[in-house]
């Protein structure tokens, strides 16, 4: 069932700072200039709902919509390269840990992943972080539109190799396209499902 509603509700500098519901909540995490707020417009069906930018680093604090009345979609800053200080690099690093760690709202972290590329050090070291403080995650391949069909099926392959050298079972895996729509379908009803058991 898709979204019929999106409404942004609050930008916080911190998790403290974040609104005192209990209402679930999706984050989308990637490296900078991975696609994030292009997908989360895409499956809001709202072209202006996160801000886009064709510099990285746009995301600068965790910012909260609020879905159809019953879930919160939280977009928080990219990780690795953006045009900031090393100050601000770490600041982000530390908001980004606290909110992961502290968050009790905090129901999947889904961690964006560009189809494009080979398996990159910065997201596998940050997987394998959330894996070791049992923070429950997906992963989302993006830009799928953007690579021939058997490129993006070596690309994932080869993500998938390197996570299984230390993980026994792989976390759900997406693949998705903010041009095309593809994988809304799939991510939506997925978190639908989880909202369903929660309810239970």
């Amino acid at each position: 069932m898709p979204i019929h509603q999106s409404t942004f509700v609050i930008s916080s500098p911190d998790v403290k700072q974040c609104p005192a519901s209990t209402l679930p909540e999706y984050a989308f995490i990637g490296r900078s200039n991975v696609g994030k707020s292009s997908l989360i417009n895409m499956l809001c069906h709202n072209p202006k709902l996160a801000k886009t930018s064709q510099k990285p680093g746009k995301t600068l604090l965790i910012n909260h919509f609020l879905i159809d009345n019953t879930w919160h979609l939280v977009d928080l800053p990219g990780y690795g390269f953006a045009q900031i200080s090393q100050t601000q690099r770490e600041q982000l690093r530390k908001m980004i840990e606290r909110y992961c760690l502290l968050r009790e709202q905090l129901t999947s972290l889904f961690v964006l992943i560009d189809s494009r590329l080979e398996p990159q050090k910065i997201d596998l070291d940050f997987m394998n972080w959330l894996g070791e403080n049992e923070v429950p995650f997906a992963i989302v391949f993006t830009k799928a539109d953007k690579v021939g069909k058997g490129r993006l099926s070596e690309n994932i392959g080869n993500y998938k190799l390197r996570l299984q050298e230390t993980w026994e079972e792989l976390p759900p895996i997406f693949i998705t396209s903010a041009e095309n729509g593809m994988g809304e379908h799939e991510l939506i009803t997925y978190i639908e499902d989880i909202n369903a058991q929660l309810k239970a």
